[in-house]
């Protein structure tokens, strides 16, 4: 098996020695994925949630994925009071994909981050 790392372009994957997604076919595993983009994240959770899903799944694309092939999701909030409006943003992206799930409250490295997700992708 051949393992390709996958980078966003993140001048943190070099500091902190990681890679955006790592596929080892059929296996593509995504890094925790906050809601920046080009070094901004906006204040609302749903708009970083939002730009979560957009940020794995491109990072999926490059692996020849896609949103349809997670397996398993795993989502950082915060507060738990997030969870009903990054709910929706979950239920849009992965509709009648239903990955397994787990949500975790806590802190995250950033104080302007609020949600942060992470998956696991199984190619068909």
């Amino acid at each position: 098996m051949t393992r390709r790392l996958i980078s966003s372009g993140s001048p943190f994957e070099e500091i902190a020695g990681y890679s955006r997604a790592v596929h080892q076919d059929p296996w593509v595993f995504v890094a925790g994925t906050s809601g920046f983009k080009d070094g901004q994240i906006a204040d609302d959770v749903v708009a970083q949630a939002e730009q979560c899903i957009e940020t794995i799944a491109a990072a999926l694309e490059q692996a020849g994925a896609g949103l349809k092939d997670v397996v398993r999701v795993t989502v950082y909030i915060t507060d738990a009071a997030y969870f009903q409006t990054v709910a929706p943003v979950l239920g849009k992206a992965f509709k009648g994909i239903r990955p397994a799930n787990t949500t975790i409250v806590c802190g995250l490295v950033d104080p302007r981050m609020k949600v942060e997700i992470e998956v696991t992708a199984l190619k068909s």
